[in-house]
Formats: structure tokens, C-alpha cells, sequence
């Protein structure tokens, strides 16, 4: 009996020895994940990336994960009147990576960067990663400054091969800050590149497929390189950048005529706008209102959802395939 005793107790001893081993093992292997974990995905990393716009919010969560981004603009604001924090500056001045947008949306930033401690934070200007073209008055356009010198048009991303461009150079960026993490940092901006991609080859079908290449926007204009990348003519009530909401009774004649005698099927309003404009134009010809979002800035509801730049211009093809034809 004292011998089943002690091969009892033995036993017992070594599942409790054994349930050990096991524990500390699954606890290692959870503590491994989670350090791969860090590195994609939602989890943290060894980077802190602070955009003051959308586009360089989006681009660089695409990279390094979200709980690495922050995006400086609230969603549904107006880029044009942002002013930061003493919490956006500081959030800035501690990052290891600060992307702005540059132009007149981001004119603020020119002071701040003389606080800016580069050897720490890395300071990237979107304008800078791309070729640039100026803003443009066309036919019909409202413009209230003609004797001023024409300034580079800060919408760089809408073309998607510039949106492509501006991914793989942020992603060498991005590899220079943490070495650690280039393997995945890599495949992240190859994967989103690849989505970009998909969405340029949708839209040279859309135009090439089309009956028409001319888009008439009642509205501000921010997608100059967007139509040049696709040879889309153009007429608009405004500049790229212009802060005006009112177009004159010439303005809107003269865009009204345009869709009654091309037989222009939608008049575009860009987001987050009243379209008060494109909805005058359509009252006077009968063509459908759509909106067009060139990605400066999302909605609230579009940001909490994690809407992405890719999910945007998808949206965007529906909108044009119905525009062109």
C-alpha cells in the first residue's frame, strides 16, 4: 500500500512539474508573438509617426499600424483653418516621424519646424516626394487674385501613381528610422501598394471604356494631378486650394451652359462641401449631383470605420464611371 502511495504521490509530482514546463513555454511563445505582434498590424512599434493631414496619416499607418499614426486634423475639419494644439506641437516635437502635406493648408508648420528637434523627429513635406504642378485657372474659373504668382497645387495624392510614389519613398523613410522593423514595414507598403495599383487600373479603364473625358465640378478644384494622370478635360467653379464658397452668377452660367451643350450627365461637389454650387447647376440642366472625395480629410464616421485612402478611391470609380458616360 505504501508503495502505490508513493508511485501516487510521483506522479503527481511530475504533472505538477510537467503543467510548469508547459506554462512557461505558452507564456514565452505569447511573449514572442507579441513582439512579432508590434510590428503589424494595430499593435505597437518601435516608431510614433504624426501627419497633419489624411493622406500622410493613411500612407504612414499603412506601414507602421495604426496605434503608430496619429493624424494631427480632426475629421470632417477644414485644413485650410487648422490650427494646432500645444498638445498637437508637443505630439509633433516627440515623434520620430512628422509628415505634412505643405502649400497653403500647411503654412503654419514653416514656424514650428525651427522647434523641431531632426535629430530625433524626421521631418517629411509630401510636396517634396513628387513632382509638383501648379494650380491652374481654366475657362469660366472664379479667380480673385489673377495678379498673383500661381502656387503648386498641394494634391499630390490623387493620383494614385503619385500615391504609389509617395509609399515607397515614406517606406525607405520609415526602414531608416527603425531597422528593426524593415522586413515588415516592407511587406505592409508592398501590400498597400499593390491596392493603389489596383485602383489606377480601374480608372484607365473607366476612361478609356468611357463616352466622354470631361468632368464638370461645381466646386473647388483639388484633383489637377488626378486629371492629368487620366487626360480628363475639366471646368470648375474654383482653384484647388480657394477658401471661396460663393461662385458670381457668371461663374455658374457659364458652367451651366458647359453641361447643357457637352450633355455632362453629373455635375461633382467634393466632400465634406455643401455642393450649394453643383445643386444650382443641376436645378438649371437636370444632371445628377455626386461627390467626388479627394481624400484631403474624412468624414468622422469614414475615420472611426478606418476608411482608407484605397476604400476612397473605389468609391471614386463608381462616381466617375457614372460622370464619363
Amino acid at each position: 500500500m505504501k508503495g502505490l502511495k508513493r508511485n501516487v504521490i510521483k506522479i503527481l509530482v511530475a504533472l505538477v512539474i510537467y503543467a510548469a514546463i508547459l506554462a512557461i513555454g505558452v507564456s514565452l511563445l505569447l511573449h514572442i508573438a507579441g513582439l512579432n505582434d508590434g510590428l503589424s498590424g494595430n499593435k505597437k512599434s518601435n516608431i510614433s509617426v504624426v501627419a497633419t493631414t489624411f493622406p500622410g496619416y493613411d500612407f504612414a499607418r499603412a506601414i507602421v499600424g495604426t496605434d503608430n499614426a496619429k493624424m494631427l486634423l480632426k475629421p470632417g475639419g477644414e485644413a485650410h483653418t487648422y490650427e494646432p494644439t500645444p498638445a498637437d506641437i508637443r505630439a509633433i516635437q516627440e515623434s520620430d516621424l512628422f509628415i505634412y502635406t505643405g502649400g497653403d493648408s500647411d503654412a503654419w508648420v514653416e514656424n514650428l519646424l525651427k522647434t523641431i528637434d531632426r535629430k530625433k523627429t524626421t521631418i517629411v513635406k509630401l510636396m517634396d516626394l513628387v513632382k509638383t504642378k501648379d494650380e491652374e485657372t481654366v475657362e469660366g474659373m472664379e479667380n480673385n487674385d489673377e495678379s498673383s504668382e500661381p502656387e503648386a497645387d498641394e494634391h499630390v495624392w490623387t493620383s494614385p501613381k503619385n500615391a504609389i510614389t509617395i509609399m515607397q519613398k515614406l517606406n525607405a523613410i520609415v526602414d531608416k528610422i527603425d531597422k528593426s522593423g524593415k522586413s515588415k514595414y516592407d511587406q505592409n507598403a508592398s501590400k498597400y501598394e499593390k491596392e493603389i495599383a489596383k485602383t489606377d487600373e480601374e480608372f484607365r479603364k473607366i476612361v478609356d471604356s468611357g463616352k466622354r473625358r470631361e468632368i464638370v465640378v461645381g466646386d473647388r478644384f483639388p484633383l489637377r494631378y488626378f486629371t492629368d494622370e487620366y487626360g480628363l478635360k475639366y471646368y470648375a467653379a474654383f482653384p484647388g486650394c480657394s477658401e471661396q464658397t460663393e461662385a458670381s452668377s457668371e461663374t455658374i452660367a457659364f458652367l451651366t451652359r458647359k453641361v447643357k451643350e457637352d450633355k455632362i450627365p453629373v455635375v461633382l461637389k467634393m466632400e465634406l462641401s455643401k455642393g450649394n454650387i453643383a445643386e444650382t447647376i443641376a436645378d438649371e440642366t437636370g444632371s445628377k449631383v455626386l461627390e467626388f472625395n479627394s481624400a484631403h480629410n474624412v468624414s468622422q464616421k469614414d475615420f472611426d470605420a478606418g476608411v482608407t485612402y484605397v476604400n476612397i478611391m473605389k468609391r471614386n470609380e463608381n462616381i466617375m464611371r457614372e460622370a464619363l458616360n
